[in-house]
């Protein structure tokens, strides 16, 4: 599958779809598969983005929205200035519109033949996020930075996207 077969899959999940939920759960424990299908109750409408910017999709529903950037890799770690720093340029982008609009930024990270929840979700690391938004941004693992200062997302300390989908969908009740 390509990035943009990734992208697609990831909207279907946030829009609840149960072909793409029953599909992308079948390697998944039944707490993830659970967690996963609470979606449903709970949708986001998904607009895939055109452009280059660092932004891949954008997730709105009444309580909450975010930008999201898919990146996907056999290997459990992405470094960020590979690819002559387009990465990191894009993930400086990102953070720069967000941090301008207090719209939360989402790193989402999928690795190819895991069996099991095989995405990850992020956030970087900024300021001025308010109401539930900034609720759900403390709860997310923030990029590390290397000793350079480009950001490294290490799959293994992201948030298991059922676990996420839960938060949203069940415990993200917070009084305003």
């Amino acid at each position: 599958m390509s990035t943009s077969q990734y992208e697609r899959e990831l909207k279907s999940i946030l829009e609840g779809e149960v072909k793409t939920l029953s599909k992308v759960t079948k390697t998944c424990s039944t707490i993830e598969k659970d967690n996963y299908f609470k979606i449903k109750n709970k949708p986001f409408a998904v607009i895939r983005a055109a452009g280059s910017l660092g932004i891949d999709l954008v997730a709105t529903r009444g309580d909450i929205s975010f930008l999201t950037e898919v990146k996907t890799s056999f290997g459990d770690t992405l470094h960020f200035s590979s690819v002559g720093g387009k990465l990191q340029q894009q993930a400086e982008i990102m953070k720069a519109v967000c941090e301008k609009t207090k719209t939360l930024p989402i790193y989402a990270f999928r690795t190819k033949g895991y069996r099991g929840d095989s995405w990850r979700i992020f956030t970087i690391d900024l300021k001025g996020l308010e109401g539930r938004t900034s609720f759900l941004y403390n709860r997310l693992p923030k990029l590390n930075k290397s000793k350079s200062g480009n950001f490294i997302m290490r799959w293994k300390e992201g948030m298991p996207l059922s676990d996420f989908i839960n938060y949203l969908c069940k415990q993200f009740n917070i009084k305003d």
